[in-house]
């Protein structure tokens, strides 16, 4: 019954994905119009201003000629394409904070302030694509009330692809780096009626995630976004070296929670490390992947490197809700620093067909510490190379370890308890659970 209700919910959500993807496709009817001067037709010096003079009902499609744009973008009009275009030897069309710096410009589902570059509210068939959006000179120096964010979609349905999103941190970094803000893609919604597909973009230098997608917060089985994450490219801050020379944010690659449900496939994700937790200490940690307290995920073919934890689920012990019957399959997972690659703090999950290799703690973890959790999980074909535990079985129940899994130069193939210290493990681990930190809406 499981596995059915997996299957099923997956085939929903494709085929919502797939009737909004041909459906936002522009057609021979839709009206064109040019920001800058690189194509004629009806022309605009700025995106806002294009924006403002689509239809309501759409389609337009807006072309963005090659340059840099200093502006923030309010999109509120149904089947608008807003894409990059080439010109000459140039398909470079870039959107910068205004000048003066990030303002707010509107509110999230949860009544917060957001300060996005691209903000898409309340409709549908909107697609974003061929475009730079670059975090640099934001002008936010101290923690804020708000959420600094790049392309930010609000109970909205549409397709961000062959974007560039970069540098979605504070400007002044290194002084206050602790703050657990900078959002890159963003999807919000309070019902699963809108659907997104989030693919082939680059994505990296982020100060809390690249790519989030969140639904209504509050109470056990309230619903979120749809969404195909895919084929993404996502690189967090550790690889230019800042979150080992500040406090840092707890990075995560992608976060989905809060009632959100879809795939996430095929995407490479790397160096997501929070700085303070580079040894043994209580602190929170990074992830290449979350998923918090939401249920029936599929998480597949995808290449996760150089991360705190790899792959995990976590069921929220504050009523958030589960993060049950995730498939996590085909995954490359490597390079896990001080703890897991992929840890199940939820119940009746599948684990199978992974290569996972070089985790500090335990290749999989049957992880009891969320409350009532680490329960009923099969974990079978997995490869196994180098490790304290290979299985790390915590205290749940009707688990299943298949013996068809294969192990490499692990210190124990499986092992009780919810704590392993081996060579590549942290020195005094027996005295901590750190878990990982997810961006949390405020409320």
């Amino acid at each position: 019954m499981i596995a059915t209700i997996r299957v099923n919910r997956a085939l929903l959500g494709l085929a919502l994905i797939l009737g909004l993807h041909l459906a936002a496709q522009p057609t021979a009817h839709a009206s064109t119009l040019i920001v800058g001067t690189c194509q004629s037709g009806t022309r605009f010096s700025t995106i806002q201003a294009a924006v403002n003079a689509a239809s309501s009902a759409g389609p337009t499609v807006i072309n963005v000629c090659p340059g840099s744009y200093y502006e923030q973008v309010t999109i509120t009009k149904n089947k608008l394409t807003l894409a990059g275009v080439p010109a000459g030897t140039s398909d470079f069309a870039a959107v910068y904070p205004p000048k003066s710096g990030l303002v707010v410009n509107g509110a999230d589902i949860f009544g917060n302030g957001v300060a996005a570059q691209i903000f898409v509210k309340g409709v549908s068939g909107v697609i974003i694509k061929n475009l730079t959006v670059d975090g640099i000179g934001n002008d936010v120096a101290t923690c804020v009330p708000y959420t600094m964010e790049g392309i930010y979609l609000q109970n909205a349905s549409g397709t961000i692809e062959y974007d560039v999103v970069r540098n979605q941190y504070q400007t002044d970094f290194a002084r206050d780096g602790s703050c657990q803000n900078g959002l890159a893609i963003n999807v919000e919604s309070l019902t699963d009626a809108n659907t997104v597909i989030i693919a082939h973009n680059s994505v990296r230098a982020y100060q809390k995630n690249g790519i989030t997608a969140t639904g209504a917060a509050t109470g056990v089985g309230l619903a979120g976004p749809v969404v195909q994450i895919e084929n993404n490219y996502i690189v967090g801050l550790a690889a230019t070296g800042m979150n080992w020379k500040t406090p840092g944010a707890a990075e995560n690659g992608i976060q989905v929670g809060f009632g959100a449900i879809g795939e996430i496939t095929e995407n490479t994700i790397n160096d997501n490390i929070w700085g303070p937790d580079t040894i043994n200490d209580t602190a929170d940690a990074a992830s290449g992947i979350i998923i918090y307290s939401s249920s029936n995920f599929t998480v597949t073919h995808n290449n996760v490197n150089s991360a705190q934890y790899g792959i995990l689920t976590v069921s929220d012990i504050g009523g958030y809700g589960s993060a049950d019957h995730t498939l996590i399959a085909n995954n490359s997972i490597t390079g896990t620093q001080i703890f897991d690659a992929v840890d199940l703090c939820s119940s009746s999950n599948t684990v199978q067909l992974n290569a996972i290799a070089g985790s500090a703690e335990s290749a999989i973890h049957l992880d009891d510490t969320c409350g009532g959790t680490g329960n009923n999980n099969t974990v079978s074909q997995n490869t196994i190379v180098e490790g304290c535990a290979g299985v790390l079985l915590g205290t749940g129940t009707g688990n299943v370890v298949k013996s068809n899994n294969s192990y490499s130069s692990v210190n124990y193939t499986t092992l009780g308890g919810d704590t392993c210290n081996g060579p590549l493990a942290a020195t005094s681990q027996n005295s901590r659970r750190p878990r990982p930190s997810p961006y949390m809406p405020m409320r």
